[in-house]
């Protein structure tokens, strides 16, 4: 086992490099991979780079990534059902890091079924993430159901929404995030750039009104819930009915109570109970009976869906890199969303 590896970071002043450092051994609970593959998340992990290069730290460079895919090189003491050799898709932040080798809690990873390919596995805590968003929403056949920002999370959120027998609409600004919404099965579109969302809605529900929404995005939201909030279903005396979740962070200005009728506002984080548990993540378990789709759970449907192809990854990736070519793509995401959404990074090499 090799005993340095190249990592992703960013400084407090917003620079990003790769770096080499030390490789650390599995603790008790943890398993070592080699990594293959990773997924950047543009909004969460990329985000605030702006903002540093404004106003810099002096902050040292620190690694970063949450969701990555490898092959296990070592198990510490007490991990069970994994072992070396075998394909696992990681999450979490701090341990599914951009680099070389990583080193993550053994509930954080799941073994990757044959026909899933570590590209589209590295996905894994961003589908899981929208996972636990429509499981907020507490989807029912027929629904109507709208999903306003189509970045990584949003775009999973509508192919989970429609795996769960919605009708689905997606709403974004970006016609690259339209188009990939639409080659990953979503008929029905809207570039809310170009216009009003409203009639559109009226008509894809049939006149009934939304189910539910979710809003997927990060900054100001106040005017996708406005947007959502006219557009749910409302009662015989005008109270607006139906759930929005908001996944992405958003910021929202608005008054509740009869500003919003019986509409439910539902926060939807992480990607399920035990994630940030330590207890948990290192092989402690909850009782299934009271905790049925804990974070371990939620990471072996998302893999069981790629597998069969209802939740699709490979349409999303616009870029794969070598891992040493990995700041520049991080420039596209920051610099010129509108021409990268899936961005992978290979260790090994990229294309």
């Amino acid at each position: 086992m090799p005993t340095k590896r190249r990592v992703l970071t960013a400084d407090g002043a917003g620079r990003i490099a790769v770096i080499e450092d030390e490789v650390k051994d599995p603790g008790p609970g943890e398993i070592a991979i080699e990594v293959r593959a990773s997924m950047v998340s543009p909004g969460s992990e990329l985000g605030r780079i702006p903002q540093r290069r404004t106003n810099p730290t002096d902050a040292a460079p620190r690694s970063f990534g949450y969701s990555n895919a490898g092959v296990i090189t070592a198990c510490g003491s007490g991990v069970e059902g994994l072992e070396p050799g075998v394909r696992v898709a990681c999450m979490g932040g701090g341990y599914a890091e951009h680099a070389t080798h990583a080193v993550v809690p053994q509930n954080l990873a799941v073994p990757i079924p044959v026909g899933v390919s570590d590209e589209d596995a590295s996905s894994i805590h961003l589908v899981a993430t929208a996972l636990n968003a429509v499981r907020r929403m507490v989807p029912e056949i027929g629904e109507y159901v709208a999903v306003v920002g189509l970045g990584l999370v949003g775009q999973f959120s509508l192919q989970w929404a429609r795996a769960s027998g919605c009708h689905v609409m997606g709403i974004d600004r970006m016609g690259l995030r339209l188009q990939i919404a639409e080659a990953c099965g979503t008929g029905d579109l809207v570039n809310a750039s170009e216009q009003d969302p409203r009639e559109l809605i009226g008509e894809f529900t049939r006149g009934r009104g939304l189910d539910a929404g979710i809003i997927a995005f990060g900054g100001d939201g106040t005017g996708a819930l406005v947007l959502l909030a006219d557009c749910v279903k409302r009662a015989p005396d005008t109270h607006r009915m139906g759930r929005v979740v908001i996944v992405g962070g958003a910021r929202i200005d608005h008054v509740f109570a009869a500003a919003l009728g019986n509409l439910d506002v539902r926060s939807a984080a992480r990607t399920g109970p035990g994630y940030h548990d330590e207890a948990w993540e290192k092989g402690a378990d909850y009782a299934p009976v009271f905790v049925r789709w804990d974070t371990r759970r939620n990471l072996e449907e998302c893999l069981r869906f790629m597998a069969s192809g209802h939740i699709q990854v490979d349409s999303m990736i616009t870029h794969r890199v070598s891992l040493d070519d990995a700041p520049d793509a991080c420039e596209i995401l920051i610099q010129t969303p509108t021409e990268a959404l899936g961005v992978v990074f290979l260790p090994g090499g990229g294309s």
